[in-house]
């Protein structure tokens, strides 16, 4: 199965799930944690719509990640169109929409890093927020993980 954590901007809570997934991160998370993993606030408007793989899990799902700005339906109509149209059955992949678990020092600090590049205080604000979030965001995990089973 191909699984796709999506965000806004595919640079925050959308890798921090996939690397959860992949048994990256510790569940008694610290900043240090998420910006050793990789695309974590490292990742620009050019990279909106690319999906990218973060790795393989224990049971041979690959996982992905994309940021897709503020258009998950188009995503969604993408790739349910294309997996029609190549007859990929719909138990091969998985849409996982994280951006419902995004709080305001994510987006704020996401936006101060990403967009105008003030790294320093963006990052430790966005950091500061996923921390809080991550909870949720393992709940989230939690679930796709149990229904992806083979």
């Amino acid at each position: 199965m191909k699984i796709i954590y999506h965000c806004f901007g595919g640079t925050h809570s959308s890798v921090t799930a996939a690397a959860f997934h992949l048994g990256m991160l510790p569940f008694d998370l610290q900043a240090k944690d998420l910006l050793a993993i990789p695309f974590f606030d490292d990742r620009d408007s050019h990279d909106h719509g690319h999906i990218t793989l973060m790795g393989i899990d224990g049971q041979g799902n690959e996982i992905y990640f994309v940021g897709r700005r503020g258009s998950p339906r188009i995503l969604k109509n993408i790739i349910y169109g294309l997996a029609g149209q190549f007859d990929i059955p719909p138990q091969e992949y998985k849409l996982v929409n994280v951006m419902h678990k995004v709080n305001w020092s994510m987006r704020l600090g996401g936006f101060m890093s990403r967009r105008f590049k003030w790294i320093y205080p963006g990052r430790p604000l966005v950091a500061w927020g996923t921390i809080h979030a991550f909870g949720d965001i393992i709940n989230l995990v939690r679930r796709v993980k149990a229904g992806a089973k083979r």
